[in-house]
């Protein structure tokens, strides 16, 4: 079975395996989201989303992120690690948010990655999550790590895995995969111990250990 054979197949399979595969941070509108995204860099989601409440709650617009304190902002988030990067980042997404798109998030991948702290694979969560949009392939550890298990690629940069991808499933699909992907790996295939000899896709993967 070649790449593109199992990806049709991992089309077929996938959505059926894991129905309700879906972004598991919390949010209620693209600005939640975005923030929520930037916290998850190296934290898990169920961490950011112990966090996110009252960090909501205390900064509900861009106005409220651009004027918080940076020491306000490292208390309120410094259990997701890297609170000092990831406080400064929020703070100057949500300056530029007001200076450039007026206070509300844009909906396009070239105006949402040039916003400080954003890059590919946060504009493409948002894009695909708040706005339902396709115009990539959230590629994180998960993605990262089972496209290579399973044969879609030998790449390890991240921007040349997701165009590995999106050469072998249909658009429409695009976030639906990185979801589908992503619950596999928490669910099914992490990085230490794969179950494989559980796992639905073990017939179809070069790298199954059965």
């Amino acid at each position: 079975m070649n790449k593109r054979e199992r990806a049709a197949e991992l089309f077929k399979r996938l959505p059926a395996i894991y129905p309700d595969a879906h972004c598991e941070l919390v949010y209620s509108n693209p600005l939640e989201l975005l923030v929520a995204t930037i916290l998850s860099a190296q934290c898990t989601d169920k961490r950011v989303n112990m966090v996110t409440p009252g960090l909501f709650r205390r900064c509900p617009t861009a106005v409220d992120f651009a004027a918080i304190s940076q020491e306000e902002m490292e208390g309120l988030i410094h259990s997701t690690g890297f609170y000092r990067n990831k406080s400064k980042n929020i703070r100057a997404m949500a300056t530029a948010l007001l200076e450039r798109h007026g206070g509300e998030v844009p909906s396009t991948l070239e105006a949402l990655a040039a916003l400080p702290g954003v890059g590919r694979k946060t504009a493409n969560v948002v894009l695909g999550n708040a706005f339902s949009k396709n115009e990539g392939i959230v590629v994180d550890t998960h993605v990262s790590r089972l496209s290579q298990r399973l044969g879609l690629t030998k790449f390890t940069d991240p921007i040349r895995i997701e165009q590995a991808l999106i050469k072998l499933f249909p658009r429409p699909f695009w976030t639906d995969f990185s979801h589908c992907l992503i619950f596999h790996g928490r669910r099914r295939c992490p990085a230490r111990k794969p179950d494989c000899a559980q796992c639905e896709l073990n017939d179809i993967c070069p790298s199954a250990k059965i």
